[in-house]
């Protein structure tokens, strides 16, 4: 792995105020260059966030981050593990990683012209070449240890509605071979040729059903074309692919996960579809006959778009250790017949924090963007110490 000098490292951590002023602007060009030279690797990228611009800014953030931490990679530990586990489930290999340092120097040099003197640019080039070292050694492990190399055919078997807009795919391995285990909150990824952008596209998935040797289970929101007008693959798999389609799909991957070892409670926060995760959890737990205490606590638009909320209702009055709490954001009328839900309006700590302030208990949190903010802010406000707050975010977002 490449060593960096001093001189080196404080070029790099010196043009940290510039990557924050020009990241996006850089990324961009980057991306921009990288397809035009290797339009190949179109396969690999979410298109739909570059259109969005997501990626370029995640990116953005990412470079700038490890440039003002250059001299402390430590502090980098939990989003290089976070990075490899994306990236081994995209199936990014090493040979990747030369065509991308290539690619972001030049971008680095034509977008900041005189700004960026030659040693600055080899600081960067060694700079580069550490961060490569560290994640190809990490997403090498990641390999080594899963069932199945890059992505394998699936038939799906089943096909189910979970609510108006999220639809469950059971999928079993096309050529009979055994179901894989994995670890509950982890994700796979789906492939799919996408005839609007010409090319395959691979999208994550949670995992949402406990590991049973039978079957993975994804379930997958339909994006409404007002708010995602990509949606390419999501709606692909609810338009096009039922019982007896095929789809390539990737080996389990994710560190957000459920902790199996531990006996401390357990506090599941979810809103939206970021409810997929923590199904997986919660069966999981159940389904062992764990008597950990578990506060299962979600939050969507109204009973129309609940998903999984029978399901969730059966196993709170099954199981005395599991307590439920649900908001409706907008609740129906005919939602108000039922006892499917607890609280109007958005998820507020306050309504709760007598079922979920849990001694010694872990919060797992999963959802949209600004819902996981605010969460947090609120477990640390209720003094939950980080190493007890584990996330998950869907898409290019990034929590700070």
């Amino acid at each position: 792995m490449t060593t960096l000098t001093a001189d080196q490292i404080a070029r790099v951590k010196a043009t940290a105020p510039v990557l924050a002023e020009y990241g996006t602007t850089i990324t961009k060009h980057f991306y921009k260059r990288m397809f035009a030279n290797h339009p190949e690797l179109k396969n690999v990228f979410n298109q739909a966030h570059q259109q969005s611009g997501s990626q370029p800014e995640a990116l953005a953030r990412a470079v700038y981050a490890y440039a003002a931490n250059i001299d402390n990679l430590g502090a980098l530990g939990g989003a290089v593990a976070h990075i490899a586990h994306k990236h081994a489930s995209l199936n990014i290999r090493a040979e990747h990683y030369p065509i991308v340092g290539e690619n972001l120097l030049a971008a680095i040099s034509e977008v900041l012209g005189d700004a960026a003197d030659q040693p600055t640019l080899d600081a960067w080039a060694a700079a580069y070449g550490q961060l490569a070292g560290i994640l190809i050694g990490a997403e090498q492990k990641l390999y080594d240890g899963a069932p199945w190399s890059g992505f394998r055919p699936f038939v799906v078997v089943r096909k189910e509605m979970e609510s108006d807009e999220i639809t469950s795919f059971y999928l079993k391995p096309s050529d009979g071979g055994k179901v894989c285990d994995f670890a509950p909150g982890q994700y796979v990824s789906v492939k799919r040729f996408v005839q609007a952008v010409g090319v395959d596209q691979p999208r994550q998935y949670s995992l949402s059903d406990a590991p049973n040797g039978q079957w993975l289970r994804i379930s997958v929101k339909r994006e409404r074309p007002v708010e995602r007008p990509a949606g390419y693959v999501s709606n692909g798999l609810h338009d096009d692919v039922v019982a007896g389609s095929v789809v390539e799909v990737s080996a389990p991957m994710g560190e957000f996960s459920l902790d199996r070892s531990k006996t401390t409670p357990v506090v599941l926060m979810s809103a939206g579809v970021g409810i997929t995760p923590m199904v997986s959890m919660l069966a999981s737990l159940t389904g062992e006959g764990s008597a950990r205490q578990v506060a299962f606590v979600h939050a969507c638009r109204n009973g129309g778009v609940h998903a999984f909320r029978h399901w969730l209702n059966e196993i709170v009055a099954r199981h005395p250790n599991v307590s439920r709490t649900v908001f409706y954001e907008s609740p129906r009328a005919a939602d108000r017949q039922g006892v499917d839900f607890d609280f109007d309006g958005r998820m507020a700590w306050a309504k709760f924090v007598s079922l979920a302030l849990l001694p010694d208990a872990d919060y797992y949190v999963c959802g949209p963007l600004a819902f996981m903010r605010e969460q947090v802010a609120a477990l640390h406000a209720a003094g939950i110490r980080a190493e007890r707050i584990h996330t998950e975010i869907f898409g290019s977002g990034m929590l700070d």
